[in-house]
């Protein structure tokens, strides 16, 4: 059974495989993240746990039984209350509704542990699996270009 946890520094190697593994997978969606991301991995982790550590951001794993990441379910520039909310699953991992579980699980903290009231999410028109997991998740559309929908979801308790 796979649960959330908040990333933390004995999460590098299995989050830097589910990148390396999914990379082809996530390019379809979203702009590749580029050698460097790769090559600097574990200066950027840090980096991004330092950033935890000071509350500008919370990162979560959606971690399997044997430890493997299948999913990423960030909070990011929290201030004010709000965050916005970004995802991604492993390939193998989805069709399995683990995304709409994951982002409600997110959600659940957002607003009993971190005291956030609004969230914000976007994702690319024709990516129709992440629309329908913010739909499901109680995401409302506030505002579309050609490539992304935005969508806000408020918290109330």
């Amino acid at each position: 059974m796979a649960h959330l946890q908040l990333l933390d520094a004995h999460h590098a190697p299995a989050l830097l495989q589910f990148e390396l593994d999914n990379r082809e997978f996530f390019a379809r969606w979203i702009p590749d993240r580029g050698d460097d991301y790769f090559q600097h991995f574990a200066e950027r982790h840090a980096a991004l746990l330092a950033d935890q550590a000071a509350g500008l951001h919370r990162f979560h794993v959606l971690v399997d039984h044997d430890g493997t990441v299948l999913g990423r379910f960030n909070l990011i520039d929290i201030a004010d209350g709000c965050a916005e909310l970004g995802y991604r699953m492993a390939e193998r991992a989805t069709g399995r509704g683990l995304a709409k579980e994951g982002v409600r699980q997110v959600c659940e903290l957002a607003y009993a542990q971190y005291g956030l009231r609004r969230l914000i999410a976007t994702a690319g028109v024709h990516n129709k699996a992440s629309l329908a997991v913010l739909r499901g998740t109680g995401f409302e559309r506030v505002a579309e270009t050609d490539s992304e929908i935005r969508h806000v979801r408020v918290m109330r308790g």
